[in-house]
């Protein structure tokens, strides 16, 4: 198996577990460098199995029925995995304030779906990153924390 495909399957399996229907802790564990960096363009940044598994649980805590998959085949180069997302979940558990501004109040019902983009570095088996751009403006006006350009005031 090429190096390519190894941390193509790695990916993929961290998607499934870590982002998927459901979250299992232990990938965290299994497939994150002790030092693993997270950052998503709609949230601060985390470090660490113990940040990430605390940002995963908060965030399923606020949206228990999150669920992100790929929509493309994931593309690899070298310690390098590219991928296409979508997902989201609705926000009926507890105030989420992991986003770069204030979140929603607890249970406030809104509806969240987006798409976007992970690179995704993987060394010695390894995730040591995982940077995301996701479509960060709509998510924020899907739960209510900005006005879309266009509503009428």
């Amino acid at each position: 198996m090429s190096i390519e495909e190894r941390n193509k399957t790695i990916v993929e399996r961290w998607f499934d577990g870590f982002w998927g229907k459901t979250f299992d802790p232990g990938v965290v564990d299994e497939l994150a460098a002790p030092g693993m960096v997270l950052k998503h363009s709609l949230h601060r940044l985390r470090q660490g199995h113990a940040g990430i598994k605390t940002f995963m649980t908060d965030f399923r805590a606020a949206f228990p029925n999150l669920h992100f998959w790929n929509t493309a085949e994931l593309i690899a180069d070298g310690d390098t995995v590219f991928s296409r997302w979508e997902g989201g979940g609705t926000h009926t558990g507890a105030r989420f304030d992991d986003f770069l501004m204030v979140g929603p109040p607890a249970g406030s019902r809104r509806t969240l779906h987006i798409t976007g983009t992970s690179v995704l570095t993987v060394t010695g088996g390894k995730i040591v990153e995982e940077a995301g751009l996701d479509d960060g403006v709509t998510a924020l006006v899907q739960l209510g924390l900005i006005l879309h350009p266009l509503t009428p005031s």
